[in-house]
């Protein structure tokens, strides 16, 4: 478990301690100081202290694993690895208070309360995700979430795929793009859902003509990350 967090503004202010959070944020696994260390071309120590600054700023978590696959007497000791921490706020300096913003443009525009138009919303918002990260489209869905996912990381919001089964997949992320803001406002769960829906479809070859369902769960569980179920309809 991390100390009592500090700024993350203290961590992120250095380049080099920002480009290891955005590499471990990239990755669908936890990472190692060793992991780190050969992506950098550092030495293990040099890593371990920026992964540990992270960790003292909240914005990392730790636990330990045995990488050696064996367990017992002789099998080593665990590894400690580093994975992003659930982000339920934005990093701003100076805070601008555009959740609060947003949570009121939800209430001017989505009138009726159906969510429709916000899911709209969310979906428009995903083509210039897609643009940003390059989405290729891929005809299985196993594939197609991975490059979500994947082009998520080059972003630097983690997001890992959880399960895939016939024409529904789950991923879990602890820094889903739109977190912050579905922490300021609820009904925001819907641009969210339309955000997914619109990256599956892009990542999906014909995708745009399929139908796409999208659940999310833990948005607001400051514990755990997100998780959203991606289904494909007829």
């Amino acid at each position: 478990m991390a100390s009592a967090a500090r700024d993350p503004l203290d961590a992120v202010g250095d380049a080099a301690v920002r480009a290891t959070l955005l590499f471990v944020r990239a990755q669908p696994s936890p990472q190692s100081a060793d992991e780190v260390g050969a992506a950098f071309s550092v030495h293990r120590t040099v890593a371990r202290s920026r992964l540990e600054r992270l960790l003292r700023a909240g914005l990392l978590v730790a636990a330990y694993e045995r990488r050696t696959g064996r367990s017992g007497p002789g099998a080593g000791r665990p590894t400690k690895v580093y994975a992003p921490a659930p982000e339920l706020q934005a990093i701003e300096f100076p805070r601008r208070y555009y959740d609060e913003l947003v949570g009121t443009l939800i209430e001017t525009v989505d009138a009726s309360g159906d969510g429709a138009t916000l899911g709209r919303v969310g979906g428009a918002f995903s083509a210039s995700l897609v643009d940003h990260a390059g989405i290729r489209p891929h005809a299985r869905l196993e594939a197609a979430v991975a490059e979500v996912c994947a082009a998520l990381g080059r972003l630097g919001f983690q997001a890992a795929v959880e399960s895939c089964d016939g024409d529904e997949a789950g991923v879990r992320t602890p820094t889903c793009p739109l977190r912050p803001l579905v922490q300021a406002s609820e009904r925001a769960v819907e641009i969210d859902r339309g955000l997914w829906a619109g990256l599956l479809g892009a990542a999906l070859r014909g995708g745009a003509t399929a139908t796409v369902e999208c659940e999310t769960h833990g948005c607001t569980d400051p514990e755990s990350g997100c998780e959203v179920r991606l289904r494909l309809g007829a």
